[in-house]
């Protein structure tokens, strides 16, 4: 892992055997996480091979180690504003199930924040807005120290059919 990974701080105010761990990051100054059992590597942004035909949000692939990995921009995915990538930008690598497959795909986030438990208590399911917004990729949202945390299901996020839609509107 690069130094970012080395840099976070486990989260200890929440320990138990029924929490869950999730690895949060920062988008357009929201907390989002993701499981960290999923998370192969965190390196700096780098830039990726473009690859023709492709929506604007992804943004290539890189060479990992022999592996091929799709880079995903987050914040073009879902529609937010993209900042110029910076010395805290980062590509966390994950490990995505497709039809009992798996495979591994980037996302590019502003930058990594923390690593925190999450018990049963402290997750709530996603708001309901009906037909109007897609929000199945969404997990729960999380309250941590008296914040909420986005909790994102990556496999329905980064899954084939759901990268070949349009972005997600925020308003």
């Amino acid at each position: 892992m690069s130094n970012v990974a080395h840099n976070l701080q486990l989260d200890s105010s929440m320990s138990g055997e029924d929490s869950d761990q999730y690895l949060t990051f920062i988008m357009s100054n929201e907390e989002y996480g993701v499981d960290i059992l999923r998370v192969q590597e965190i390196r700096g942004w780098d830039n990726a091979t473009s690859i023709p035909n492709t929506p604007k949000y992804i943004k290539g692939v890189i060479n990992l180690r022999g592996t091929i990995v799709p880079i995903v921009d987050l914040r073009e995915r879902f529609g937010l504003a993209r900042p110029d990538y910076g010395p805290t930008t980062v590509v966390i690598v994950l490990k995505v199930v497709c039809e009992e497959a798996e495979r591994i795909m980037g996302i590019v986030v502003d930058a990594v924040s923390d690593v925190h438990n999450v018990g049963p208590k402290d997750m709530r399911p996603p708001p309901d807005f009906g037909q109007v917004v897609c929000i199945d990729f969404v997990k729960g949202l999380a309250t941590v120290n008296e914040k909420m945390i986005i909790v994102l299901d990556i496999d329905r996020l980064l899954n084939n059919g759901n990268l070949a839609v349009a972005p997600v509107e925020q308003s």
